[in-house]
């Protein structure tokens, strides 16, 4: 999950996996969903109340900045990297067993992270968190599918969705509360009951099924990649201690470009055996829906990471309160997708492809200019309206737009890809943003060493009391700069939706 919402091709992977030829009762295949939507809402909620309690866990822990972004980068990192392979595991080795196992990884990490003495200790068991997601979410889409016949999966997608709309918006709510009232290692241990419903409905209702042409696991180009995005986010969380000339900063940085290219040369040798077969992009709708994703998904994450830390120490917001405020967003987005596809089915995808990202960047450029410790009605009510009515028109004709331009025979992998990259965007935008927020801070705090602006950096998102009156204000307007990033982005999401997207939007014969 990115931040607060599914990747965009969630249900395209559902829709692509083929149903198995079994006779099964309804009360077996609506108790199968049941599990498939307790098994991803852990993922899903874990994406959305961990960004609300980072401020809570950074004060904790005696965090760095550096080291809170990691706590959600360790995550992403490993779930991004490996996303791919767990689907391709699950169609290899059986989607009810790498389900599970994927649950039991996530839940035992969770009690890990529940029970971090400190943030090495967290980060680490974060990214053991990334794998079992990595495994658990493709494993859950699939099974949901080979459960269900076409005539009946339509239905089953939308109480499934119905059920993550739920999640979504209840989740960072549920999260600031039991930061406020719990702790925040409770967001972590809320997993537990979640795990042992999930793993009970789905060995005693779910059915196996696998993929008699299932290739193998592609580990080469998983590895590459995740050595790649490894070097270039540690590269550019490290920029702020250590400078962008430091030598360990430029390894880093060439290490992982390095890699991210071996990584397109092992999936052009592999061609079809690939975990992301380059011959999807000879699609100028399949390249253009990436390049989308990629622009979209990298604003959203960035922004919704900071915002929190602005509600909380500018907005003097309580955790549930910073939660409660992003439930517009949630809600908009959750269910105001079957309108906007309804919409796309009579206007063709390029127009809202074009719009819907450009009304996102109109509530993302509002942020930069709000005042937070305004009423919520005034400050942060309209550009979260204007974010989830952008994303809302967005998701499904990306989907549609995916699938059809990768054809049946290809749609499957073809929507995981795209789930893939939505979540590298935000791994990317955390850690290339965390850079920026720095520099912008530094500029706004004159007179300070880098080392000196980097504590003072610490002191305000931790919230310790002896945080001074100048470094807030370098830290109000570092924050307002970075906002503009996100929109930008955003706005060139909706640019190349507009240019590159065929008007038409053919289908892709498979």
């Amino acid at each position: 999950m990115v931040g607060f919402i599914r990747p965009p091709c969630d249900a395209g992977v559902v829709e692509a996996t083929p149903a198995f030829d079994a006779a099964l009762s309804q009360r077996r295949k609506w108790l199968t969903v049941a599990a498939t939507i307790v098994g991803s809402s852990m993922a899903l909620l874990d994406s959305s109340v961990v960004n609300i309690a980072l401020p809570a866990i950074q004060q904790a822990l005696h965090a760095d900045a550096a080291g809170t972004q990691w706590i959600v980068n360790a995550y992403l990192l490993l779930l991004g990297a490996l996303v791919l392979i767990g689907g391709s595991a699950a169609d290899l080795y059986g989607r009810r067993r790498i389900f599970i196992l994927g649950v039991a990884v996530f839940v035992a990490a969770s009690i890990a992270c529940g029970l971090s003495p400190n943030v090495a200790a967290l980060i680490v068991s974060r990214a053991i968190q990334g794998v079992g997601a990595a495994l658990l979410t493709p494993a859950s889409l699939a099974m949901l599918g080979a459960t269900f016949g076409e005539q009946e999966r339509t239905r089953a997608i939308g109480i499934w969705a119905g059920a993550g709309a739920l999640t979504m918006a209840a989740g960072p709510s549920l999260g600031g509360w039991l930061v406020d009232q719990v702790s925040w290692r409770a967001i972590f241990l809320l997993n537990v009951p979640l795990a042992i419903a999930a793993t009970g409905l789905a060995l005693r209702f779910a059915c196996e099924s696998s993929d008699p042409n299932a290739k193998q696991l592609d580990w080469s180009g998983s590895a590459s990649v995740a050595i790649g995005l490894a070097a270039i986010t540690w590269g550019l969380s490290a920029i702020p201690a250590s400078g962008i000339r430091d030598k360990a900063v430029l390894a880093a940085l060439g290490v992982g470009t390095a890699s991210l290219m071996s990584f397109v040369v092992i999936e052009a040798r592999l061609h079809e055996r690939a975990m992301m077969p380059l011959s999807l992009y000879r699609s100028r709708n399949f390249s253009a829906a990436n390049a989308l994703t990629l622009l979209l998904y990298f604003a959203l994450g960035g922004a919704l990471y900071y915002l929190p830390f602005g509600l909380i120490r500018l907005g003097g917001y309580s955790a549930t309160e910073a939660g409660a405020a992003l439930l517009p967003f949630a809600l908009i987005m959750g269910f105001g997708a079957s309108f906007a596809a309804t919409m796309a089915e009579r206007l063709g995808p390029r127009l809202l492809l074009a719009a819907g990202p450009i009304v996102a960047a109109c509530g993302l450029a509002m942020l930069a200019f709000v005042d937070l410790s305004q009423t919520y009605w005034i400050g942060v009510f309209p550009p979260m309206l204007l974010l989830g009515v952008g994303m809302a028109i967005t998701v499904p004709p990306l989907t549609s737009t995916v699938m059809g331009a990768a054809g049946k025979a290809h749609a499957g992998i073809a929507s995981g890809i795209n789930n893939a990259v939505a979540r590298v965007a935000g791994l990317l935008a955390i850690a290339a943003l965390g850079a920026a927020f720095f520099a912008s801070f530094l500029y706004h705090l004159p007179g300070t060493t880098p080392a000196q602006a980097n504590e003072a950096l610490n002191a305000v998102m931790s919230g310790q009391a002896d945080a001074n009156a100048e470094a807030i204000a370098a830290f109000e307007r570092a924050l307002r700069t970075i906002m503009l990033v996100p929109a930008s982005c955003a706005a060139l999401a909706g640019l190349t939706g507009w240019m590159w997207i065929e008007p038409s939007g053919p289908r892709a014969s498979s």
